[in-house]
């Protein structure tokens, strides 16, 4: 049986986008089911003590865009460090992509949040106007009128919300965070300590009580 790793991210996080293509490469090279669950990052940050960046010292907002082009150059991926319709409504978005999770196989549902994530971070598109998510929805190959609907379900709307519960009881803090065995891997810059650990099929780590 497949391993699986639980991961939490929002659209809205330019990290979960540069680690979204290492993060399916690790998935397909040791055969990992996806538990895809978006979360409201917002909430989850300032719940969890954390602070919104307009609210961070000018130089902690700083030093992020020098991160944020760092990692560009690492990853080798495009990226726009402040686009255009950055930051927007996203709660409809990422439920868009909780629902594909549940109607399409996982690498077409990775294809679709790929897609997502590129046209905020590289195309600077809305994703908050519904006609943008439908045509993003449509290029993965999913039927947009069937991903909406569902996406407005109460049904996944419960699951969205409750994923800021599950989240938190899973040690998560902050978009992305990749969940393997319990043991929280927090930013797409520990993604090669995810891969590690699946490869060694070590025990996970945990906090001392």
């Amino acid at each position: 049986m497949a391993r699986q790793v639980s991961y939490y991210f929002s659209l809205v996080s330019p990290w979960a986008y540069l680690g979204h293509g290492e993060l399916g490469r690790i998935a397909a090279a040791h055969d990992v089911a996806l538990d895809v669950r978006p979360v409201n990052l917002m909430e989850l940050f300032g719940d969890t003590g954390g602070l919104p960046l307009p609210k961070r010292h000018p130089l902690r907002q700083a030093y992020r865009l020098v991160e944020m082009q760092r990692w560009r150059a690492a990853r080798d991926v495009p990226l726009v460090l402040k686009p255009k319709h950055w930051p927007f409504d996203f709660k409809l978005a990422d439920r868009a992509m909780l629902a594909a999770a549940r109607l399409a196989p996982q690498e077409q549902t990775h294809v679709l949040i790929a897609f997502a994530f590129r046209a905020i971070w590289v195309e600077e598109r809305n994703l908050a106007d519904v006609e943008t998510l439908a045509e993003v929805i449509s290029a993965a190959g999913l039927d947009p009128e069937t991903v909406l609907a569902l996406a407005r379900s109460p049904e996944v709307e419960v699951e969205h919300t409750t994923n800021f519960d599950r989240a938190k009881a899973d040690g998560v803090f902050g978009s992305p965070s990749y969940v393997l065995d319990g043991e929280v891997f927090w930013g797409q810059d520990r993604l090669d300590m995810l891969e590690s650990a699946l490869a060694s099929g070590r025990a996970p780590f945990t906090a001392p009580v």
